[in-house]
């Protein structure tokens, strides 16, 4: 068996499945985690193209430095319903 073409295959799988996943998805939150789950299969392709060094700086500059500020702007800007629900009620 070609232990290779599979990998490939399955990282393949997650790699589209998450992209699709990051576009459908409604909550931004749970968006942001499938973009993470996108790039991280990504560097996996390049570990697979013997690209160690561009993989690690796909794991360093985009999840950990893009998927961070990603994280930081859904928190600061989503809103509180609760605050809304009482100003209605009221």
């Amino acid at each position: 068996m070609n232990y290779e073409l599979i990998a490939f295959a399955l990282f393949a799988v997650v790699t589209l499945a998450s992209a699709v996943g990051v576009v459908l998805m409604q909550d931004p939150w749970h968006s942001a985690l499938l973009l993470g789950v996108a790039l991280l299969s990504v560097a996996v392709h390049y570990v697979m193209l013997a690209a160690e060094f561009v993989a690690m700086m796909q794991v360093l500059v985009y999840v950990g430095g893009v998927l961070v500020l990603i994280t930081f702007a859904v928190m600061l800007t989503q809103r509180d319903d609760t605050d809304t629900d009482e100003v209605v009620q009221a």
